[in-house]
C-alpha cells in the first residue's frame, strides 16, 4: 500500500503541517497517530493536525528524541 499524506502545508517550501483527515465515525486512536508519524519519517513536518471533523489534535515534532508533543492548538505559522 502506497503511502501518502491527506493534506501537506508548505512554509518557504519546507513541510510545515501534515493533516490526516479521518471520517467523522472514525475515533482518533494511537494507530491514527503512529500513521501520521510514520508518514512524516519522509516528509519532515514541524507538526501534524489529526481530525475526524469532530475532534482536532495538534502535535510538534520533537527530531532529537524521536517523538511528538500534544499542542492545545497549532502555533501561528509567521
Amino acid at each position: 500500500m502506497k503511502k501518502r499524506a491527506d493534506v501537506i502545508v508548505y512554509k518557504k517550501e519546507k513541510p510545515f503541517l501534515i493533516v490526516e483527515c479521518k471520517s467523522p465515525s472514525v475515533p482518533i486512536s494511537q494507530e491514527t497517530f503512529d500513521q501520521i508519524a510514520r508518514y512524516n519519517l519522509e516528509i519532515g513536518a514541524d507538526y501534524l493536525m489529526v481530525t475526524n471533523g469532530m475532534n482536532h489534535y495538534y502535535c510538534q515534532m520533537d527530531m532529537e528524541n524521536q517523538r511528538y508533543v500534544f499542542l492545545p492548538e497549532l502555533p501561528d505559522s509567521n
